[in-house]
């Protein structure tokens, strides 16, 4: 027994002291294979999954890493059979290969035959197969590729995809480093993706994924579909594309609502993408249009399904996911691990705040009391309303409101998910709103407003989760959120770590109900951003100006 931050059970949970000497260190040590499933104050709860585990393999670490973590950290004895589980799911990874054989084109390879004999048994895998070439390999029809890759995930034997890529058209693309360079973090992460030649680079919000994507596309050389999630974003990679590489204007086509420019750079949505008539996906044809040799998904935990299915096609193109948290809501975790690739770079969000890229936050839940009447409407709402009613809470305001007062002279967003509540806060603020009926050209015209300090505050929907550049902004007050959702936890969080010219921290406030299911939300969306080393402090409504509360500045 010795005097570790880590307790590891038979069950594949593990148990972190937070409060422990070493516990930062341990938490970086296991964040590669581990995911946090519970964050209260003093014990944090990670569990081992299959798919942590191979997602880690990929990004090349090994079983015997893993090993020497958990045996390092922890305060008891590992039990021995969780290590030879461990080793043996890191060890069903890459036992099937997917190759270009020169005679035969694309095939599945087995290096333990027994696999291969097994998988050909699975009555959803074998029609993805051709003739058996030899005892360990058989053919793969091409256009399966992706299907294949999720199917034998499904089963528990990752392929390993070694096939190769198309070059796509090629097309001049250099960056321009006259007035910037490539931070290390940043080098890494293109290098770690054009190692494995498709996957997901993770970084956080604010640590410049669009320059990692400009970089890969630098290395590519080619034409390239980047796919975003509104257009607010698609214009923003176009301003930074400028800026950054030899990218001209007319280089780069926008295809959203509003155009349909199709040129050998081109940014799309995926709402357009996504947009049916008569049962259709009319714009998905853009993935054939032209011979892109690279397809960058921003914000890939967001990818919609309808996606998913056109990507499993694309699986000869190079494909790079950008996102600042690989947790889906859906449970589609899976499918980007196989159709776009897996996790290529992970940098922990502290690790970046410590190298000064991105700012320190501080991260406050302000628990407010029900009036009677509010409780009562709880109490009795159906409960597919429920959560809304204590979520837009009339007595979230005033709180909201001595915030703002508060954080007088900084730049504020109030962020939430019910336009009505919106609108109630705009108006008792006197502030504009963004929200999703909010126009391109207005929505822009006010995040330059904010950017120049003209408006100070700005209260927005979740349109503002995703890919909007306001580095100025240095206070999120959180009122309601989807549900229980850590990426859009990330992501508002995400809203205010850029770095401050003055050094300044962040502030991350949520307001909450006591003693309702937005406590219980509250709870659950805090789970990622623990497991990156913030914690939350919980104050009471009453004291939001009192000494409880952690200075501003």
């Amino acid at each position: 027994m010795s005097d570790g931050p880590l307790i590891v059970q038979s069950d594949k949970t593990l148990l972190l002291e937070v409060d422990h000497a070493q516990a930062q260190e341990c938490r970086m040590a296991i964040a590669p294979f581990a995911e946090l499933e519970r964050s209260p104050e003093h014990v944090h709860t990670y569990r081992l999954t299959p798919l942590g585990l191979w997602n880690a393999r990929a990004a090349g670490h090994d079983a015997e890493q893993v090993v020497d973590a958990l045996v390092r950290f922890s305060r008891y004895a590992v039990p021995h059979a969780l290590l030879i589980d461990v080793a043996d799911t890191m060890d069903r990874y890459g036992r099937l290969q997917l190759l270009n054989d020169p005679a035969h084109g694309l095939v599945l390879h087995a290096l333990d035959r027994a696999v291969l004999e097994e998988v050909l048994r699975q009555k959803k895998i074998a029609p993805m197969l051709g003739d058996r070439i030899d005892p360990d390999t058989v053919l793969v029809h091409p256009s399966e590729r992706g299907r294949l890759k999720q199917a034998l995930l499904k089963v528990g034997w990752p392929a390993e995809d070694f096939a190769g890529y198309v070059d796509g058209e090629a097309h001049p693309i250099e960056l321009d480093e006259s007035e910037w360079t490539l931070r290390d973090y940043q080098r890494q992460a293109v290098d770690g993706f054009w190692a494995g030649g498709s996957g997901v680079v993770v970084l956080p919000c604010g640590a410049g994924k669009t320059l990692v994507g400009a970089a890969a596309m630098a290395e590519a050389k080619a034409t390239t579909l980047i796919l975003v999630t509104n257009t607010v974003a698609g214009r923003q990679w176009k301003r930074e594309l400028i800026a950054r590489t030899s990218l001209t204007e007319e280089e780069i086509g926008e295809y959203s609502g509003e155009r349909k420019q199709i040129r050998p750079v081109t940014i799309a949505t995926y709402q357009v993408m996504t947009t049916r008539r008569k049962g259709e996906y009319r714009h998905l044809e853009l993935f054939s249009a032209r011979d892109w040799g690279l397809i960058v998904y921003d914000e890939v935990h967001l990818l919609p399904a309808p996606i998913f299915r056109l990507t499993a096609d694309l699986q000869s193109r190079r494909r790079l996911g950008l996102t600042a948290t690989l947790i889906r809501e859906d449970g589609h975790e899976g499918d980007v691990f196989s159709l776009i690739g897996p996790k290529r770079y992970d940098a922990p969000w502290k690790d970046i705040e410590a190298q000064g890229w991105i700012a320190p936050a501080d991260c406050t839940e302000v628990r407010v009391t029900l009036t009677d009447a509010e409780r009562m409407a709880y109490a009795v709402a159906e409960p597919e309303g429920r959560y809304r009613v204590c979520a837009t809470a009339r007595t979230k305001l005033p709180v909201v409101q001595q915030l703002v007062e508060r954080h007088r002279g900084e730049q504020v967003l109030v962020i939430g998910a019910y336009l009505d509540q919106l609108g109630e806060l705009g108006e008792a603020l006197g502030v504009p709103i963004i929200q999703g009926s909010t126009t391109n050209r207005e929505r822009e015209k006010l995040y330059a407003a904010f950017r120049t300090g003209e408006i100070p505050t700005l209260v927005v929907s979740k349109v503002a989760n995703f890919s909007i550049d306001l580095p100025e902004a240095s206070v999120a007050i959180q009122v309601s959120g989807t549900f229980g959702s850590r990426q859009e936890e990330a992501q508002r969080l995400g809203r205010v770590l850029r770095p401050k010219a003055d050094g300044k921290q962040a502030h991350f406030y949520t307001v909450v109900a006591r003693d309702t299911l937005d406590q219980d939300y509250a709870a659950h969306r805090q789970r990622f951003l623990a497991e990156q080393g913030y914690a939350y402090t919980i104050v009471d409504a009453d004291d939001v100006l009192g000494p409880s509360l952690p200075e501003a500045g």
